[in-house]
């Protein structure tokens, strides 16, 4: 159920989806975007149908299915990556048409001479990484993390030694303190959109890039903010600087110490002390 104004909307069947998506209560007491107890929703809605014209018909356009389509059955694919040991095939012609990188890469003067046979290694890169980046360079759409790729990491967290006692302790004292910690459950995507960013920027996909920078600034919370924010600095992502900012603007005290508490800070401090000033110029324009 969404509000809207004193008009209040219902949604039910297919009109749920998404709905896992949802900015959490306790977020969104938190966010910068809250002000005077008031905040606005922006609703894009597009309606999709088919118009006669004469006897034929304009149909939307299926590209995107029909590149993913390329992608999956691997025909006419030229190319092979290694990532992580988990092998990708793909099409040189589309991956130099969404990418400047991979035109020199390719094409350029200092063009690789990669034979068919070998395949080309991706470095410090995650395979399931590398599979969304080709995923949007097919369909220019950000796929889902997969099920697949949450429970491996779930599974790799339980090895680490978290007791699952523990977490339910943990998420408990989350619950009942209130302050914006995330979900242990997205812990998992925000680093995936924190990789996929890097990965974005990497081979200039800059849609990519502003998609990633606008979900992670919907996601911070007070045990990622720190890292985020590290990660905003870095690739210059201004937006996504100041959404963190914001976001630390606003915090009680008591955040602000578990916000300094978490393994993020140190290194963001140390590496880029300018933000520390102007987290501080920040801090101290709310003492006005």
């Amino acid at each position: 159920m969404y509000i809207s104004g004193t008009e209040t909307l219902s949604f039910r069947g297919e009109y749920l989806r998404g709905y896992g998506k949802f900015m959490r209560k306790d977020v969104l007491e938190q966010s910068a975007n809250l002000m005077d107890d008031r905040f606005t929703i922006r609703c894009d809605i597009m309606v999709c149908n088919t118009e006669d014209v004469g006897r034929n018909k304009v149909l939307l356009s299926e590209i995107d299915q029909h590149l993913n389509n390329l992608l999956q059955t691997k025909v006419g694919a030229d190319v092979t990556f290694e990532v992580n040991g988990e092998m990708f095939a793909a099409h040189r012609c589309v991956l130099a048409a969404r990418s400047k990188v991979f035109v020199a890469q390719f094409f350029g003067p200092m063009k690789e001479g990669t034979a068919a046979s070998s395949a080309i290694q991706i470095k410090d890169m995650e395979a399931k990484v590398f599979r969304a980046l080709l995923s949007f360079i097919y369909t220019d759409s950000l796929p889902l993390l997969e099920e697949d790729d949450m429970e491996e990491d779930e599974g790799e967290a339980m090895e680490e030694g978290q007791e699952e006692e523990a977490a339910e302790d943990e998420m408990a004292e989350v619950a009942e303190q209130g302050e914006g910690e995330e979900p242990a459950e997205d812990e998992t995507e925000l680093q995936w959109l924190q990789d996929l960013l890097v990965a974005a920027d990497r081979y200039d996909l800059q849609r990519l890039r502003f998609i990633c920078e606008k979900r992670l600034s919907e996601r911070i919370g007070v045990t990622s903010v720190a890292s985020t924010l590290a990660l905003a600095e870095q690739r210059h992502c201004r937006g996504l600087k100041e959404a963190c900012l914001k976001f630390i603007q606003v915090q009680s005290p008591l955040s602000l110490q578990k916000v300094m508490a978490t393994d993020g800070w140190e290194p963001l401090i140390t590496t880029y002390p300018s933000v520390l000033n102007e987290l501080i110029a920040k801090l101290a324009s709310n003492q006005k």
